[in-house]
């Protein structure tokens, strides 16, 4: 993540990131998420932290109704520019939030969290919660956050707290009797770095089911 300077409320931060470049991401869906909801059958999916919607968008051309989430206009934006130019706008929507103060309503077959980690002030645990609490039955929680800085990191940008695959699952506190665990790993994977030095970094994956 590139250093910005923080302003204090999470939204003009966010809305910063998004408006003082024409595009922050590659465009692509992750590749946990990929690998992670390949084997599922489609239903309803919402993307907390969406972005510009390459989930979301990739997650709609394969079957499923998504409700994309996040913080920043611009953001969401350019991911309804995305579906429509993908041929899936009428399988996507896209709702503006701060998690953290507001939660999509509804429930959803699939809850994607992806990376919903922040430089500024942001209840983490408590969102991870709300997620939880959005799985419809039979349905799927995947989260998926960075275990530490990449490897080309020698010096990191901001202060940061990276959770562990046990620290989550004790914030979440899922009762055994409704949810059963079916991920809960460490990938490392190839990471490059801004100036192309190439490196590798850890991510953290959870994937539970509502029984």
């Amino acid at each position: 993540m590139t250093e910005l300077p923080a302003p204090i409320e999470p939204a003009a931060f966010w809305e910063a990131r998004y408006r003082d470049t024409d595009r922050v991401w590659s465009g692509r869906p992750n590749a946990l998420l990929v690998s992670e909801v390949a084997d599922l059958h489609p239903g309803t999916a919402l993307d907390l932290g969406c972005g510009e919607g390459a989930d979301a968008v990739w997650l709609a051309s394969r079957g499923w109704q998504v409700t994309g989430v996040d913080i920043s206009a611009t953001a969401l934006e350019r991911a309804a520019l995305h579906a429509a130019d993908a041929g899936v706008g009428d399988r996507t929507a896209w709702e503006r939030h701060e998690l953290g103060r507001t939660f999509p309503e509804g429930a959803y077959d699939l809850v994607n969290a992806q990376y919903l980690q922040s430089p500024v002030a942001f209840d983490q645990q408590g969102v991870l919660r709300r997620a939880a609490e959005a799985v419809a039955a039979h349905g799927t929680l995947l989260i998926v956050m960075h275990a530490g800085w990449p490897s080309w990191q020698t010096e990191p940008p901001f202060e940061a707290v990276f959770p562990t695959l046990e620290s989550v699952l004790a914030e979440l506190a899922l009762p055994d009797a409704d949810w059963s665990i079916e991920t809960a790993e460490t990938v490392r994977r190839t990471s490059v770095s801004p100036d192309g030095e190439e490196g590798v970094r850890d991510d953290n994956v959870w994937r539970v089911r509502r029984v």
